[in-house]
């Protein structure tokens, strides 16, 4: 039987897609981009309150100092409805960004690890995760960043002077698109904070549970409940989203910004010197790493209870 697998992994029939238990046919890929969609729609929306506070911190870290602090201002002065600005563009935003970087991840692992045959694929594959994590991304974020652009807007613009509700945002963002850029102006900002955050966290999480199962959970992986190979996904989940906050938070502070007046058609080099680069890789970033932490396990947890759902077993492992 050995002799058998090591024939078929070096042969020229090896196939990725059909190597593992559960054949990554067409439909396969589907179910990955219906869960990535569910998990990154869901979360996104889950910590829309997280997310107006954070940008309001970075854009205007002397009012706003803290978490707790910053959203008693923000109700105080809005509402407790204001914590919830922008939940509709974040919705329509990350539910695609979400699918893509999910499902295109699964299909370039494969196609990377096809190309270069099995004993390269298996000896470059932490460079096989970081380039399918980068091209997901970089598709993703062209499905993000319109949203995105008025997402940012909304939960950040002094309350009255720009709409809260998603069509009349919409149009005002496209009728003053000369000014605010839409709906593209923030893609080199957005790739340049997606790509390493999802590059960080696909990787890291994937060596995370590599590591948990050769050292931890040492025996094999299908021997284990569902629910301990959900554990071990939500562990490695949090755990890369902790990383990946920290090495994305400049490129996240830099799009908050873009949308305030007073850094409007400036370049990312203006906005860095003119913010200044301790505020951008520190204001905020407590409240973002709890939530980037939350949202990174919790993505991972509900991607992969979905495709345990499927039958499609967890993401990573022997």
């Amino acid at each position: 039987m050995i002799k058998e697998d090591s024939f078929a992994r070096n042969s020229k029939q090896w196939n990725a897609r059909t190597a593992g238990i559960v054949p990554h046919d067409n439909i396969y890929y589907g179910k990955c981009l219906i869960g990535g969609a569910l998990a990154c729609g869901s979360t996104h929306l889950l910590i829309t309150p997280l997310d107006v506070t954070k940008c309001n911190m970075q854009v205007d870290p002397m009012k706003y100092r803290n978490l707790i602090g910053s959203l008693k201002t923000i109700i105080h002065e809005e509402g407790s409805r204001a914590i919830w600005k922008g939940w509709e563009p974040t919705v329509l935003g990350y539910s695609p960004q979400g699918a893509l970087k999910f499902g295109l991840y699964e299909v370039f692992k494969d196609a990377l690890s096809n190309l270069v045959g099995y004993e390269n694929s298996q000896k470059y594959r932490e460079l096989i995760w970081l380039t399918g994590a980068a091209a997901s991304e970089f598709c993703g974020c062209l499905a993000l960043c319109p949203m995105e652009m008025i997402k940012v807007k909304v939960q950040t613009s002094v309350p009255g002077t720009f709409p809260t509700a998603l069509v009349p945002a919409t149009i005002e963002m496209n009728i003053n698109r000369n000014a605010t850029r839409f709906p593209y102006g923030s893609i080199v900002p957005l790739w340049s904070r997606q790509i390493p955050y999802t590059v960080t966290k696909f990787y890291f999480f994937e060596k995370a549970v590599q590591l948990l199962y050769t050292h931890v959970f040492t025996e094999p992986k299908t021997s284990y409940s569902k629910t301990t190979q959900l554990g071990i996904t939500f562990t490695a989940g949090y755990a890369a989203g902790i990383v990946c906050a920290i090495v994305s938070h400049p490129g996240d502070s830099i799009v908050s910004l873009m949308a305030k007046p007073n850094y409007r058609g400036k370049s990312i080099k203006e906005i860095t010197r003119d913010f200044g680069l301790l505020n951008l890789c520190t204001k905020g970033l407590g409240t973002r790493i709890i939530m980037i932490g939350t949202i990174a396990a919790l993505q991972w947890w509900i991607y992969d209870t979905f495709k345990t759902a499927m039958g499609m077993g967890t993401t990573g492992g022997k």
